[in-house]
């Protein structure tokens, strides 16, 4: 257990910090899935809409540095490639 003030604040803060971030994650997986169920219900136009807005998702919880930005681009270029092979 922390033994100073100074790391006994820092103690509470990360506990605040830890849930924040892991509703931000909570959110990118949220969205990801969203795409992932369009894909799969076959509408390629609901599909691009979807992750037009969840492209934003992502790129908003890469640049708090909850995941890397080379992870947010690769699932953005795994979304954009399965909206790509679906039948128009």
């Amino acid at each position: 257990m922390a033994n100073s003030a100074q790391a006994r604040k820092r103690a509470r803060q990360a506990v605040v910090a830890r849930a924040h971030n892991a509703s931000l994650r909570s959110r990118l997986r949220t969205a990801i899935k969203a795409v992932r169920k369009a894909v799969l219900g076959g509408d390629k136009a609901a599909a691009q809409t979807v992750f037009r807005s969840s492209m934003s998702t992502i790129d908003s919880v890469a640049d708090k540095k909850i995941i890397h930005k080379n992870k947010a681009a690769r699932h953005k270029s795994r979304l954009s490639a399965a909206i790509k092979a679906m039948s128009a």
